[in-house]
């Protein structure tokens, strides 16, 4: 085999590498966009700067792109960039080598980047500038250091590729072409560092900035979980309403189990949980691990790792639960551990939140934190009739669309708080109505990945999802019967975001809260709508074994379920929503978010066909 083949075979598998890698993390269609334009705006920066031998602004761009997006994302912007700028500047063998000197530069840049990550969530966590983990930006004197150093790596390689392609690959040779390509090596690192100072931290925050606007981060308001039932509104509320005992589930299938064991191998020696693994413990994060671990059937009275247990890190808050939502989740808890609310760490929770509630059956004037009271009372053996001023109200709060909003009635529905209002609402005979019309509004809003978003029109994440799932399995609808336009499954959604550690990310290619998460998402995967019950029996203390999370089978259920939804803040389902995002204004402002992503992908596209043209330099 000659040099040449070889080196173009090991460029291919590179290549071929570098982009396999790139789509497996599955990118959001925004950030393909992104990916899209950055790439074309590397390849005009080649082509603006023709006229001026080697100095190029490309490489700054393939690297900045890395640090904002990730290892992958920056390889497909370099690869792509070195590809489509060479219709104007000819094609040829030179072309993977170019391919893969700027594709290594993204990747390179994504290295920077996690060095200046601070406070990473998890090993699993996306890369430093990703949408769910900004950098700190660089000093402009370091990064344009950086760049020079890079920069002049690139032409060096380049050099390289000239004596593999066209010398008889003597070391001579090899001294003679980068020797001579010393001079232009040097140019093009020092035009690397006039445009990093000119445009490097200007360019890394527009990009972060982009990237953040395309993705929705909830996050929690306050370390005790207060706001957190802001999330789950409508999930929960469904779910309150039916009472109907939940059918037997069959035994956790392997990516159930893989999540179990990401939550057991994630609870600290106090007993209690954080946000990730290795990270300090939090009643919010505590609450939803186990109620994730309780509705997956371990005793929760019996979990612990090396310290304190679960429940006795958990019953330090009864003495000052905080706001309503931790409250309604603290009875939740205490209700899936087979402990009585009435009569938990000398406190009654029960009478406390009994005093919350207004004289017209709501909580706070809220749709998510009654639907979480009406949970919480169920959990406590609060029947139908204990709650029909609640349910009434909740009922009310309906929006014409047939969604719920999280605060009351005329604000903008979501697919969480419609999921926690069905929840609320099973078994209520008088709400078969309203519920029926809830279903069809959660039908109505699946994503064509089988997942929902937080809000219509958004891209899918877990933690919607699993409010829908269980606020369907609340009201006795399978969610494996939902597939709109010929989408997959929500359940199919939910199994795609397994990592391999087990814990499920927050949407393709974003970890965050995986805790959280993951506890929430394996409630929906287990059928298992809120107020879990108590297993009957103690469950194994030993950990899950960690095995595959990809296809699976579940049985569920066509009946109703046993019980409801789940609680915001502290009672809530996903993280705490700021309340301007749930204002009639944020529809507007998701809308902005998707014309932007749409006028970049356009932009994408049109460079694409302006590039195609061959042999115009």
């Amino acid at each position: 085999m000659s040099w040449q083949l070889a080196a173009f075979g090991l460029l291919a598998v590179a290549l071929a590498g570098g982009f396999y890698w790139y789509e497996r993390s599955r990118p959001d269609a925004r950030i393909v966009a992104l990916v899209g334009t950055l790439a074309a705006f590397a390849a005009l920066g080649r082509i603006a700067f023709a006229a001026v031998p080697n100095v190029k602004p490309t490489t700054d761009i393939v690297l900045i792109a890395g640090y904002a997006l990730g290892g992958g994302p920056g390889f497909a912007v370099g690869a792509l960039a070195g590809l489509s700028s060479n219709f104007f500047f000819g094609q040829g063998p030179w072309t993977p080598w170019q391919m893969a000197a700027w594709g290594a530069t993204g990747v390179i840049g994504a290295g920077l980047g996690r060095l200046m990550r601070r406070g990473s969530a998890s090993a699993d966590a996306p890369p430093a500038g990703g949408p769910g983990g900004p950098a700190r930006v660089i000093g402009r004197w370091p990064l344009a250091i950086i760049c020079c150093v890079t920069g002049f790596a690139f032409t060096v390689f380049q050099d390289v590729g000239d004596w593999v392609t066209y010398s008889d690959h003597s070391l001579g040779q090899l001294g003679a072409y980068v020797g001579q390509g010393l001079g232009f090596d040097a140019v093009h690192a020092g035009g690397c560092v006039v445009f990093a100072l000119a445009i490097g931290p200007a360019l890394i925050r527009s990009i972060q900035r982009f990237a953040r606007r395309l993705t929705v981060t909830w996050l929690p308001a306050g370390s005790a979980g207060g706001g957190a039932a802001c999330a789950v509104g409508v999930a929960a509320a469904v779910a309150a309403m039916a009472a109907p005992a939940h059918a037997a589930v069959t035994a956790p299938p392997r990516l159930e189990s893989a999540a179990i064991n990401y939550l057991l191998g994630a609870e600290n020696a106090n007993g209690g949980f954080g946000a990730a693994v290795g990270q300090p413990s939090d009643q919010l994060y505590t609450g939803w691990a186990g109620l994730g671990l309780a509705a997956a059937g371990r005793d929760l009275n019996l979990v612990s790792h090396g310290g304190q247990g679960l429940m006795a890190y958990v019953r330090s808050a009864a003495g000052s639960p905080g706001d309503v939502g931790s409250l309604e989740r603290l009875i939740l808890v205490a209700g899936a551990a087979g402990q009585s609310p009435r009569r938990f760490g000398g406190h009654d929770l029960v009478t406390e939140l009994e005093r919350r509630i207004r004289p017209d059956g709501s909580v706070s004037d809220q749709v998510n934190l009654t639907a979480f009271a009406i949970l919480a009372l169920r959990a406590a053996g609060a029947g139908g009739s204990d709650l029909g001023h609640l349910r009434r109200w909740l009922s009310a709060q309906q929006n014409r669309d047939g969604g719920f909003d999280f605060g009351t009635r005329g604000g903008s529905s979501d697919v969480d708080d419609t999921g926690a209002a069905l929840e609320a609402l099973a078994g209520d005979g008088a709400a078969e109505g309203i519920r029926a019309r809830a279903v069809a509004y959660v039908r109505a809003h699946q994503n064509r990945d089988g997942g929902f978003p937080s809000q219509p029109g958004m891209t899918s994440n877990a933690q919607s999802t699993a409010w829908a799932i269980q606020g369907l399995d609340g009201v006795g609808v399978s969610p494996a019967s939902v597939h709109r336009n010929g989408s997959p499954s929500p359940l199919t959604y939910l199994d795609s975001l397994a990592a391999p550690s087990g814990l499920i990310r927050y949407a393709r290619g974003l970890v965050q809260t995986p805790v959280w998460v993951t506890g929430e998402a394996l409630m929906a995967m287990e059928a298992k709508p809120l107020p879990v019950a108590a297993p009957p029996a103690p469950a194994a203390a030993t950990p899950a074994p960690r095995v595959s999370a990809h296809t699976h089978t579940r049985a569920h259920r066509a009946g109703p379920a046993a019980t409801g939804a789940a609680s915001g803040s502290g009672a809530s389902g996903r993280p705490p929503r700021r309340p301007r995002a749930r204002r009639p204004g944020g529809s507007a402002a998701a809308a902005g978010a998707a014309a932007t992503a749409r006028l970049a992908a356009t932009a994408g596209v049109i460079t694409a066909v302006v590039l195609a043209p061959v042999g115009l330099g």
